[in-house]
């Protein structure tokens, strides 16, 4: 069996995507209140958390048993995958950043690359906004055509309470602070609480600082960063090796809570912000990586596609960040010198997909409430959704904080946002993925830019790619 060829990372994070689906969506229909009913369950959220009991019909107690074992399996088996790529985000940072600063030797470079990663990925922030904005103005999801005031009030009545907390764990950016939090008062505290932005700060202050220091005291610490940089990479290899079995049960658990009901409600609205997205993934990156990076489209997504799907699965940029490296520097062909910077930096404020989804969200919610935005009111909606995305934790349903601060801005009514609590989990998975596409399309621009970039040739030319094989002790890119 030693010549037969393993399928490709990919491609079974993929087949664990579908399949996850279909089974989400089987749960999803089979369960319903008219099954359990038959079972002789008039509660089956509370039978199936409580378990088994007596005086019960025995079919029910296996079944409960059953969709139990099967709940806590799913959760299981996707929590660990989860928690050990957050494991891996700050680390890898850490060492790599301060490998790739100290090894370029040269401040100005440095600030150059700095400030093309961030001049590109605030231009891409406001076409993202500016997509979203055009759509929802041309679909109009919100008309009474599309979903009825009755509906509108009955996912308010819903989702209210859910909404009501979101309202007040929001608050205005403010430009200072939001400078001024870069920078850690505690650097070891940012590493424990997963503050991105501030490890970046701190692992790229040491970077600099290693340079400016004789370079034989600085060459033993910076071979001990990229030592350690080699070990956690291959610690992701390690853990992506369950990656399709998490993706299966990730997928299962948020499509079977969600089911058609109420992605029916708002069908409209949902596709007009994936709609957005696609045409973000689809034809603005192609735009950049092609034509300022030199990537075919074809050698992009097959590179980059391990990094996408976990980041649908996962909802969450700095939990993929990990992969997203890997993909970059393995896949693709980006030094590590430009990828350990872009990368987390992009993981922190670039939210491209994000961003278009408030810019749909607050017209669509507007459109409920039949007020009429001006002109003005979303050219404020482009600065309050760029400026907001800086800074923000790349995690699960930090997107809604996020829309709270947009539709404050204009005045929109903030209880509309429990219109739209049903779908945003799927939502979110959707605009992780375009966010995590971003992040890789200005890293190989930046990276072509630089001459940092290796050609399709030179990269097929390598040993086979690690993250498509068994974890083999190959060479890293250097």
């Amino acid at each position: 069996m030693g010549g037969t060829k393993k399928i490709a990372l990919h491609w079974q994070i993929l087949i664990g995507l579908i399949l996850g689906v279909v089974v989400g969506l089987i749960i999803n229909a089979a369960w319903d209140a008219g099954t359990w009913s038959s079972l002789g369950v008039e509660n089956p959220a509370l039978w199936v958390a409580g378990g088994p009991a007596e005086g019960v019909n025995e079919n029910a107690n296996f079944v409960a048993r059953t969709t139990r074992f099967i709940r806590d399996a799913n959760g299981f088996i996707g929590d660990l995958f989860l928690r050990g790529l957050r494991f891996i985000a700050v680390p890898i940072v850490v060492f790599s950043l301060i490998v790739g600063a100290s090894s370029l030797n040269d401040l100005s470079k440095l600030s150059r690359i700095g400030g093309k990663t961030i001049g590109i990925y605030i231009v891409t922030t406001a076409i993202a906004i500016t997509v979203g904005l055009v759509f929802a103005n041309v679909v109009k999801p919100g008309s009474t055509r599309f979903i009825s005031t009755e509906t509108r009030d009955s996912f308010v009545a819903q989702f209210g309470a859910d909404a009501d907390a979101k309202v007040l764990a929001a608050q205005k950016p403010d430009v200072w602070d939001t400078v001024l939090n870069i920078v850690p008062k505690n650097p070891f505290e940012a590493i424990a609480a997963g503050n991105m932005l501030q490890v970046v700060f701190a692992s790229l202050l040491v970077g600099i600082a290693l340079t400016m220091i004789k370079r034989e005291k600085a060459r033993p610490v910076i071979a001990f960063f990229d030592a350690m940089t080699d070990v956690v990479i291959k610690v992701v290899e390690i853990v992506l090796i369950i990656a399709p079995y998490a993706v299966f049960a990730l997928i299962v658990e948020q499509i079977a809570e969600l089911g058609l009901d109420i992605l029916g409600s708002l069908a409209v609205y949902s596709i007009t912000v994936v709609a957005g997205l696609a045409t973000m993934m689809f034809v603005v990156y192609p735009i950049g990586f092609k034509l300022l990076g030199g990537v075919g489209y074809g050698r992009f997504f097959a590179a980059m596609s391990p990094a996408q799907l976990l980041a649908f699965s996962s909802a969450s940029s700095s939990a993929t960040l990990p992969v997203t490296m890997e993909c970059a520097e393995q896949r693709l062909g980006v030094k590590e010198e430009v990828s350990s910077f872009v990368l987390p930096i992009g993981a922190t404020i670039n939210m491209d997909g994000t961003a278009l989804y408030q810019g749909v969200a607050a017209v669509f919610i507007a459109q409920l409430y039949a007020m009429d935005l001006t002109i003005a009111d979303q050219l404020t909606i482009v600065l309050t959704a760029t400026l907001a995305s800086i800074g923000t934790a790349g995690v699960p349903g930090v997107g809604m904080i996020m829309l709270v601060i947009v539709l404050q801005s204009v005045g929109i009514p903030l209880e509309g946002i429990a219109v739209i609590l049903g779908v945003d989990r799927i939502l979110d998975m959707c605009r992780t993925s375009c966010n995590v596409t971003g992040d890789a399309m200005v890293c190989s621009v930046v990276a072509n830019s630089e001459g940092a970039l290796l050609s399709e040739s030179e990269v097929a030319a390598r040993a086979d790619h690690p993250l498509d094989e068994d974890p083999v002790d190959e060479g890293r890119l250097d």
